[in-house]
């Protein structure tokens, strides 16, 4: 079994974290290559990673420095190396409250500009970033079995319904329930070929909780099986029919029928970003930059390529209309390959109904 800090690193490394840089580098057995945690190539099979802690002991077990993201030269920065020890702090002081003032007294630098600085490099604020970490570790704790009771305290949270309601929201079920991966609620899930391969549509007793693409069903029920590890999972092809038939309709060209249930868990953060994807035109595309300059932090198009990462609602939640600047097609969850398609189909549909328009 991967050690806890491993687990952590790669769910950096699936984020694209910034705030990772220099803390630790990932290697991947297939290229041959190193890479610091933000790097913006395509997210490496967990099996062909290894972990370490710096660069020379990569190149010491054979692997060379990627050319795109240059891991050596993390943390150089000195703006990034600053946000990365106020990030440390953070974590090490979840069961307090860590207010603008006391971060600014221990790092020297006044609430505003240490405020700024944060966002600017993570695109959320030091606030929200301690949010994320208590409900990461929450996850975690309720995971590994710990108590509820437990498991909030450790986190940093009191034991307060109103904060138990708050954790529920943000686990799309009670802690309680995520408690052993969603043992007390069924999720129900079927497997069914696209033109995108082969895909998975799962769902809990509000609604759709994830859409995936694989080439096998094995595949698509392995990650299934990582979020919910000892979850009821229930293959249920009959009931789970009208929607997926209701998901295929959007990839071959449809609009998505909007009284599809979608079980979302999100951070505030994501929740802005993927409900303003939802808004786009269907068959637009916009760049990392373009929606973080929509939802109000135009300096945050890294944070805004980490919530699509973290997109477990394929098409329903249309992150494959983020490209990059130069239209590349930038990172995808699924291939880029699939996001290539996925827009090819859109605005096709996008095309055809504009003819059949014009011609009523």
């Amino acid at each position: 079994m991967a050690p806890a800090s491993h687990n952590q690193w790669w769910d950096a490394v699936l984020a694209r974290d910034a705030s990772h840089d220099g803390e630790f580098f990932f290697a991947v057995a297939t290229t041959g290559v190193y890479c610091r945690p933000s790097c913006p190539a395509r997210r490496p099979r967990r099996e062909n990673v290894t972990f370490f802690r710096r660069p020379e002991e990569a190149e010491n077990a054979g692997y060379r420095a990627c050319l795109r993201c240059r891991p050596k030269a993390a943390g150089r920065n000195p703006q990034t190396e600053t946000v990365k020890q106020i990030c440390r702090y953070i974590e090490q002081h979840l069961d307090e409250p860590v207010t603008l003032e006391k971060l600014g007294a221990a790092f020297g630098l006044s609430p505003f500009h240490l405020q700024r600085t944060f966002k600017k490099a993570l695109g959320i604020t030091p606030r929200a970033y301690a949010d994320s970490c208590r409900m990461g570790l929450l996850k975690r704790n309720l995971q590994a079995g710990r108590s509820v009771t437990h498991a909030l305290y450790d986190a940093g949270y009191s034991s307060s319904s109103r904060l138990y309601e708050r954790t529920a929201s943000q686990l799309g079920m009670t802690p309680d329930k995520y408690r052993r991966g969603a043992i007390a609620a069924t999720i129900r899930y079927t497997c069914v070929d696209s033109p995108l391969g082969r895909m998975l549509v799962a769902a809990t007793e509000k609604g759709i909780c994830a859409i995936q693409f694989a080439d096998t069903d094995d595949e698509l029920a392995e990650g299934l099986k990582r979020e919910f590890p000892f979850a009821v999972r229930k293959r249920d092809d009959e009931s789970m029919r009208s929607w997926t038939n209701a998901l295929l309709r959007q990839i071959a060209g449809h609009q998505l029928n909007r009284f599809l249930p979608l079980d979302i868990q999100a951070t505030a953060f994501q929740r802005r970003v993927w409900t303003h994807l939802q808004s786009l035109p269907f068959g637009a595309t916009q760049s990392y930059r373009e929606v973080a300059k929509a939802i109000g932090q135009p300096n945050a198009a890294r944070a805004v390529a980490r919530a699509c990462a973290s997109n477990r609602l394929a098409v329903a939640i249309p992150c494959h209309r983020v490209v990059r600047e130069d239209g590349e097609m930038g990172g995808y969850r699924w291939g880029v390959e699939r996001k290539r398609a996925l827009l090819r189909l859109e605005q096709q549909g996008s095309e055809n109904r504009s003819r059949a328009s014009s011609a009523h």
